[in-house]
């Protein structure tokens, strides 16, 4: 494999469906309640992949450096643990990423609020660093929080929250239009991703001393704590659709739920952890696919 595929597959591609499921979410309501704006759109799609490659870069070298990603590794292999890139080269990685996602986002910050808010651009210039800290520190460094059992609470802040709300604001200066309820539901389907991949790993991360949440819960509970932020996602996605007086073709973009729960099943009969890689890409796809349907119904 040359430099250019290894870099490939250290983005993680199939990931960043599910980085943007936010950002179109949010844009859903700002096209709903005709605030929308397609330069922030695109500025806020490149931010957040900027963000997404670079939490990609940043676990394959954590994860990498301190032994996690070894020979007992179920999923993909990574490209330091693979020797396709060295820990030095996914350094400078990550630190390009970071440069590059940075600017975009002051580019996104001055293209939503001018020079009128600057109290705004401060607090969105530094939620964007926290963004970019949040991304490295997930596995790199002795106080990584993906270790601690902290990494749910931070997908659900940073892919349901802020991404959602966040993005919204970016159209409209306000927090209105019920939009928490619609980034409670993405939050909690970004989290099952992340919670699916824990359980997959369980084993083999608690050996390494990689407390996830997943390790934390142990086999039977963490399968309740699935089935929990699916639920909740799908009850949270119809208060969102009810409370705003949402058509009757939003409705439609409920299907994306059908594999989810479809899944929670899944994993309740699950006895194989190496048999829930492939229900990843489906899970991540379902929450892309809702927020898609959002945006696009939106414009009817």
């Amino acid at each position: 494999m040359n430099k250019a595929s290894a870099w490939i597959s250290a983005a993680r591609l199939r990931t960043l469906p599910l980085s943007i499921a936010g950002i179109l979410a949010g844009s859903a309501v700002a096209v709903k309640t005709s605030v929308f704006s397609l330069p922030i759109l695109v500025l806020a799609l490149g931010t957040t992949l900027g963000f997404q490659v670079l939490s990609n870069f940043a676990n394959d070298y954590g994860d990498g450096i301190k032994g996690t990603d070894n020979q007992d590794r179920v999923g993909p292999k990574r490209a330091l643990q693979s020797g396709l890139l060295t820990a030095k080269e996914l350094k400078n990685g990550m630190i390009l990423t970071a440069v590059v996602t940075l600017f975009l986002a002051s580019v996104l910050i001055f293209t939503a609020f001018g020079g009128e808010h600057m109290v705004l651009s401060f607090i969105f210039f530094n939620l964007g660093i926290a963004a970019i800290i949040a991304a490295v520190k997930y596995t790199v460094g002795a106080n990584a929080y993906g270790y601690k059992a902290m990494g749910d609470l931070f997908v659900f802040l940073f892919f349901g929250i802020i991404g959602v709300v966040g993005c919204y604001f970016l159209f409209s200066k306000s927090l209105g239009n019920h939009v928490f309820f619609l980034a409670i539901a993405i939050g909690c389907m970004s989290t099952a991703v992340l919670n699916l991949n824990n359980m997959r790993d369980r084993i083999q991360d608690a050996k390494v001393q990689k407390n996830t949440l997943a390790v934390v819960l142990g086999a039977k509970n963490v399968k309740t704590y699935h089935s929990i932020l699916i639920i909740t996602a799908l009850i949270s996605a119809l208060i969102y659709l009810f409370a705003s007086q949402a058509k009757p073709l939003y409705y439609f973009a409920l299907i994306a739920f059908i594999p989810l729960l479809i899944n929670m099943f899944k994993v309740f009969k699950n006895e194989d952890p190496a048999l829930l890689d492939p229900e990843l890409k489906k899970i991540a796809l379902s929450t892309f696919v809702f927020a898609l349907l959002l945006f696009v119904t939106s414009f009817f």
